[in-house]
């Protein structure tokens, strides 16, 4: 079968959100269900994509709070080191949960701590290079596992999805916690 064909087949079927939507309709018909045949996608996507993602860090031995750490020293660049406060912000986690994960990944040889050549009181959390090894890996299987998801669809309704969700995300992330 071809992949418009395939596409075409998906694009007719129902889903669960089909039928939940039909559901409240009739029993609600006073009420515009509209929005959850957008969203009740995309939680039960995200879903999946949780799956997927927790299937490709647990093939490299990696929960999936130890790849957003060493994902966040990766994506910084040479010497893949940030500040505590830094890796906060970027996993949105409080300091001590910070603290902790840190403690978790140094004792597995992920990462290291050190002093900040320029503030002696600061320190600095450094990606090893097993940690670079680890988070690569990962990182692989997790493309690997997204290329899969969206198999299905052709690169400009990609595209065009990418663009209408980062619509709706944009609000929250504009959003001072």
């Amino acid at each position: 079968m071809s992949r418009f064909l395939t596409r075409t087949v998906h694009s007719v079927s129902t889903d669960e959100v089909d039928r939940l939507v039909q559901a409240w309709r009739r029993e609600r018909p006073d009420l515009d269900v509209a929005p959850m045949e957008v969203l009740s996608r995309v939680s039960r996507l995200a879903r999946h994509l949780d799956r997927a993602r927790r299937s490709a860090f647990a093939a490299h031995g990696l929960e999936p709070w130890e790849f957003d750490v060493l994902a966040a020293l990766r994506r910084s660049g040479p010497p893949y080191e940030l500040s505590p406060g830094t890796l906060l912000a970027q996993t949105l986690v409080t300091s001590g949960t910070m603290t902790t994960r840190v403690d978790k990944l140094t004792a597995r040889g992920l990462v290291t701590r050190r002093r900040d050549e320029q503030d002696r009181r600061a320190v600095q959390v450094a990606l090893t290079d097993d940690g670079r090894a680890a988070v690569d890996a990962a990182l692989e299987s997790l493309l690997a596992h997204e290329r899969q998801i969206l198999a299905d669809i052709g690169d400009a309704d990609r595209r065009s999805l990418a663009r209408l969700l980062r619509t709706l995300v944009l609000p929250f992330d504009d959003v001072d916690d």
